[in-house]
C-alpha cells in the first residue's frame, strides 16, 4: 500500500496536512527526524502511517496512561493492531500483550519510559524487529522544557542499543533552545527538524480581568450548552471550589487533581471522555496527552507558570479543527504568587531564572496590547506578519505609532554588546546609566549609550517586550536570556523596515477590558445544521456508551459537523467525509445514514426543507423493498417511470439490491435491445428513436431499464 492509501483506508483522510508526507518519507527511509506541530496538528499520523507500512514494531514512547489509552482505542477502532503496557494492566494482561508482539500481531506498542527500563523490557524489544522508536512529548528530555521529567533522559540508550532503527521525536511546544538540546540528548543532532506552523486559527484569544471569576464562568458556560470544555486552576482547593460553584449553577461540572486516589481521577476523567459531565475543573495534573478531539472551550482560572504550558493547553481544545474559545483570567496577585512558588521551589537558581523569565513572558502576554496570536507565534520563533482577528485585542484594538527609531537605538544595542545583554543592562545602556556594571564593561563608550535616556525604564521595558513578542528580536534562557538579533532584525536595523508598536500606558492608566461573549443570531440554515448534528451527537453517545468507548473515537466533532452540513445517505457519499474509512463506515456508517434520514423526513413533515442529496433515491428504493412493480412506485411517487429508472440505475450503482429483472420479461428486453440496435443507439442519448421505431409499444420507462441491464452486461 502507498502512505496515502493506508491514509484513507485506515483513518478516512484523502490528503496530509502540511509536512505530514514529507516526515513519512523521511522515516520510511529509515532516517532520524524531529516533529513540531501544535496540539490537534496530526503528529500522531506521522508515525502511525509509517508504522503500518513498515516490517515489524512500532514502539512508541509516551509520558502518561491516558494517551496511550485514548490513542490504542482510536488505533483499534480503525482496525489498527495496537497495545500499550503500563501500570493499569495486570500481569496477565501484559503477558498478553508481550505474547502478541513476539507473533507479530501488533504493528504499535505504546510504552511509558518508566516501564522501558525495568522488566527487561529493553532486553525483550531487543529480540524483536523493531521499526521505529517515536518519542511523544519529547519536550519532558529537556531541562530547558516546561515540562523537564528526569526519567526521559534514559531515552539517549536507545541510539546506541539499537543504532539502525530511525527515531522520532514529537511535541507541541518547544523553542528554539529546547529544541537543540531534544536532539542532543536522543543522539540524533544532525537530524532534521520539521517545524509545522504553530498557528491554531480556529482558537479565539481572549484575556480578562481576574474579577468574580466563577460567575464570568457560569454565563460562558451556561451561553455553550453541551460543548463540552476545562477549567484549569492553580490549587486543588481551588479547583473543587470552582467545581462546587458550577454545580450549583446547574452545571455539570467534575474535578480533577494529584490530591485524589487514582480511581478517582480516573472516573472523573471517563466521565468527561465519554461526554457524560460538561465541564472538567482540573489542575495541570489534567489533560496532557488527552485526545478528547470535541473540547470547545478552555478556560484559565489563574495565570500559567510559562506560554509553553499556556499553549499546550489551550491546545486541547479544538482538535478537530472547528471553532473553539480560550480565555485566561489575569490579576497581578497571580504573577505574584507563581513568583514565590518559583522562590520557594528547591529547583537550583539557574533554573529558578530560566522559570522566572518564562513566568514574565506569560505576564507579557496577559498585558499586551497587540495581536496575541502573534505573540505566541513569535514565543516559538514563527514570523507572523498580519494580526489575527480572532483575539480581543485585534477585535478592539489600541491605536499604534511609528516606533522604528525607537527599534533601532534598541537594536543597535543590542549589536554592539555582541548580543550578550538581557534586557535590564541593555534598558541601563540605552537611558545612559553610569552603574558599576555598565562602567566595568565599558558599555560607557558605545555610540547607542545614552540614545535612549528620554523614555523612562518602564517604557523601554514595555517596548522591548513588544519587539521580543513581534518576534524583532529573539532571547537566549541558556545565554543568561541574553536579547539576540535575527534576520527580521537586521531588516529593520539595515533596510528601514517599519516598526508600529503600541504607545505606552502606565499601571495606573491601565484599564481592563472585556467583551461580551454573546454568541450572534445564526442564520436558518445554521440551526438546521445544529439540530441535525446534536441528533448526530445523540446516536454517537449511544453507541460509545454501548461499546464502552468515549465519543470521539467513533467519530470526531469535525466529522459530525461535516456530515450535518453534507448529509450523506449513500454508502458513496458518507466514505467521502473526512474521517469515515473503510473500517468505520463498515461499523457505524448505516447507523448514521439512517439517522440522517430520519431527520431529513421528520423535519420535511413540518414544514422545516433540509435538503438531503439523493433523499428522492431512497423514497424510491423503500418501495421498492416493499415489492411494488415499476409503475406502482411511479405513480405512488408522482413521477414517470422514466424517472424511476434512473432512481433503481443510481441506487444499483452505489451497491444497494436491486433486480432489474423484476421489472421486464425476456421478450420484451430482446425486443427494446433489437430495436437499439436497430437505430444505432449510443449511451447517454435520446431513447426517442427506439420508442418511435416499436411504434410506441413500450414506455419510456421500460425502455430505460432494458438500456441499463444492457449496459451491465
Amino acid at each position: 500500500m502507498t502512505k496515502e492509501q493506508v491514509l484513507k483506508q485506515y483513518f478516512g483522510y484523502d490528503t496530509f496536512r502540511p509536512l505530514q508526507a514529507d516526515i513519512i518519507d523521511t522515516i520510511l527511509r529509515n532516517e532520524d527526524c524531529m516533529v513540531l506541530m501544535p496540539t490537534g496538528g496530526g503528529k500522531s499520523l506521522c508515525f502511525q502511517v509509517p508504522a503500518l507500512l513498515k516490517e515489524g514494531l512500532t514502539v512508541v514512547l509516551s509520558p502518561l496512561i491516558a494517551l496511550m489509552k485514548d490513542q490504542v482505542e482510536a488505533l483499534r477502532g480503525n482496525g489498527v493492531g495496537a497495545a500499550y503496557l503500563n501500570s493499569s494492566l495486570s500481569q496477565q494482561e501484559q503477558d498478553s500483550v508481550l505474547w502478541k508482539c513476539k507473533l507479530g500481531e501488533l504493528k504499535l506498542l505504546y510504552v511509558a519510559p518508566e516501564r522501558l527500563f525495568s522488566q527487561n523490557t529493553l532486553r525483550f524489544l531487543q529480540d524483536l524487529q523493531i521499526s521505529l522508536f517515536a518519542i511523544d512529548e519529547s519536550h519532558c528530555i529537556s531541562a530547558w522544557g516546561h515540562d523537564f521529567r528526569p526519567e526521559y533522559r534514559q531515552l539517549s540508550i536507545l541510539k546506541r542499543e539499537f543504532p539502525q532503527v530511525p527515531i522520532v521525536a514529537l511535541t507541541a511546544t518547544a523553542d528554539r533552545v529546547t529544541r537543540r538540546d531534544i536532539l542532543k540528548q536522543l543522539g540524533i543532532v544532525d537530524a532534521p527538524v520539521f517545524l509545522a506552523s504553530f498557528d491554531r486559527p480556529n482558537l479565539s484569544l481572549t484575556v480578562l480581568p481576574g474579577l468574580r471569576r466563577t460567575e464570568q464562568i457560569k454565563r460562558f458556560v451556561s451561553e455553550r450548552p453541551k460543548q463540552p470544555g476545562i477549567v484549569y486552576c492553580l490549587s486543588r482547593k481551588g479547583t473543587e471550589s470552582v467545581c462546587e460553584g458550577l454545580q450549583k449553577a446547574g452545571i455539570s461540572a467534575a474535578y480533577y487533581h494529584a490530591g485524589m486516589s487514582s480511581d478517582e481521577r480516573s472516573r472523573a476523567q471517563e466521565r468527561f471522555l465519554r461526554d457524560d459531565v460538561q465541564v472538567m475543573v482540573a489542575t495541570v495534573a489534567f489533560g496532557m496527552g488527552i485526545d478528547k478531539s470535541n473540547i470547545r472551550w478552555v478556560i484559565h482560572y489563574n495565570l500559567p507558570s510559562n506560554v509553553e504550558s499556556f499553549y499546550q493547553e489551550i491546545g486541547r481544545a479544538g482538535r478537530d479543527g472547528l471553532p473553539a474559545d480560550t480565555v485566561l483570567f489575569y490579576s497581578f496577585s497571580d504573577f505574584m504568587m507563581r513568583q514565590e512558588m518559583i522562590t520557594k521551589s528547591e529547583s537550583p537558581q539557574e533554573q529558578k531564572e530560566v522559570l522566572e523569565a518564562k513566568l514574565n513572558r506569560i505576564k507579557q502576554y496577559a498585558e499586551a496590547d497587540i495581536c496575541r496570536r502573534r505573540i505566541l507565534l513569535s514565543y516559538f520563533n514563527e514570523n507572523v506578519e498580519k494580526d489575527c482577528g480572532n483575539c480581543d485585542v485585534c477585535r478592539n484594538p489600541r491605536s499604534k505609532f511609528d516606533a522604528t527609531l525607537i527599534a533601532q537605538k534598541a537594536l543597535s544595542g543590542i549589536a554592539r554588546t555582541r548580543q550578550n545583554v538581557a534586557m535590564g543592562m541593555l534598558i541601563d545602556i540605552l537611558r545612559g546609566s553610569r552603574n558599576q556594571n555598565i562602567l566595568r564593561q565599558g558599555y560607557d563608550k558605545l555610540p547607542t549609550f545614552g540614545v535612549g535616556k528620554d523614555l523612562r525604564g518602564e517604557q523601554w521595558a514595555d517596548y522591548l517586550s513588544q519587539l521580543l513578542n513581534s518576534g524583532i528580536i529573539d532571547i537566549a534562557y541558556d545565554e543568561g536570556h541574553a536579547f539576540k538579533l535575527n534576520d527580521k532584525s537586521w531588516d529593520v536595523l539595515k533596510n528601514g523596515l517599519k516598526v508600529d508598536l503600541v504607545q505606552f500606558v502606565s499601571g495606573e492608566e491601565r484599564k481592563a477590558r472585556q467583551e461580551e461573549l454573546a454568541p450572534k443570531e445564526k442564520t436558518k440554515k445554521e440551526v438546521i445544521k445544529d439540530a441535525m448534528f446534536e441528533r448526530l451527537r445523540t446516536l454517537r453517545k449511544q453507541i460509545s456508551d454501548k461499546l464502552d468507548l468515549p465519543p470521539f473515537v467513533i467519530f470526531s466533532d469535525a466529522t459530525l459537523s461535516e456530515m450535518a452540513q453534507r448529509r450523506p445517505i449513500s454508502e458513496a457519499q458518507m466514505k467521502a467525509i473526512s474521517g469515515v474509512g473503510d473500517e468505520k463506515y463498515k461499523r457505524y456508517g448505516k447507523a448514521f445514514i439512517d439517522e440522517i434520514v430520519a431527520f431529513a423526513r421528520e423535519n420535511n413533515q413540518t414544514g422545516t426543507r433540509v435538503a438531503v442529496k439523493g433523499l428522492t433515491y431512497l423514497d424510491t428504493l423503500e418501495l421498492y423493498e416493499q415489492g411494488l412493480d415499476l409503475q406502482s412506485i411511479a405513480e405512488t411517487r408522482n413521477l414517470n417511470s422514466g424517472t424511476i429508472v434512473g432512481h433503481l440505475v443510481k441506487l444499483k450503482t452505489e451497491g444497494h439490491d436491486i433486480d432489474f429483472w423484476r421489472f421486464i420479461r425476456k421478450q420484451e428486453y430482446e425486443a427494446i435491445m433489437e430495436a437499439a440496435r436497430a437505430v444505432d443507439y449510443q449511451p447517454n442519448t435520446a431513447v426517442a428513436p427506439i420508442f418511435d421505431y416499436l411504434n410506441q409499444h413500450y414506455d419510456y420507462g421500460i425502455i430505460r431499464l432494458a438500456l441499463a441491464i444492457g449496459e451491465k452486461t
